[in-house]
């Protein structure tokens, strides 16, 4: 790179490269006494399907200006909300689903009712995934059901995950 937007370039790339990396750690880590999802990637028909479940205020973190911190509409200062994100991949040529309708649908064990939410496409450093908030209001184990539709296909493909939150 040359000329004088270089380094804000650098910057951006670095700055896009950092919160890829807190991502996976976010989506991948457990840390005795925090919350997990007990398999976060599941293969379902066609498709290789990964969990990630967040926290809201790292999303809160971004300044509204910034892409992240207006999906969805932004984040709310509603305690016990939750970013779920939904990564679709091809499962046999790994190839990236970036066209298809995805819905979630949230239970915990020790609620009364359940929440559905359609996850809408997001941007992130050049790559789709599927996100939306959700509240998850104590220590509990949910069912995240997701539900995947692609274009052109005459049904849809469900899987779910467990999360477990603080128990």
């Amino acid at each position: 790179m040359s000329g004088r937007n270089a380094p804000a370039t650098t910057f951006r790339s670095l700055k896009t490269a950092i919160w890829l990396s807190f991502f996976a750690l976010a989506v991948t880590s457990v840390v005795p006494g925090t919350a997990a999802a007990s398999e976060p990637y599941k293969v379902v028909g066609d498709l290789a399907v990964y969990l990630g479940v967040i926290p809201a205020p790292v999303v809160r973190g971004h300044s509204p200006r910034h892409p992240e911190g207006k999906m969805h509409g932004g984040a709310s200062q509603q305690a016990n909300e939750y970013h779920i994100t939904i990564a679709l991949f091809e499962r046999d040529s790994g190839k990236r689903v970036e066209d298809a309708e995805v819905w979630a649908t949230v239970s915990g064990l020790g609620h009364v009712g359940t929440t559905r939410l359609r996850l809408e496409p997001m941007s992130i450093a050049e790559t789709v995934t599927y996100g939306g908030y959700v509240t998850m209001s104590g220590k509990d184990r949910y069912t995240i059901a997701v539900e995947v539709r692609k274009p052109g296909s005459k049904g849809s493909l469900k899987t779910e995950f467990t999360y477990s939150r603080g128990i």
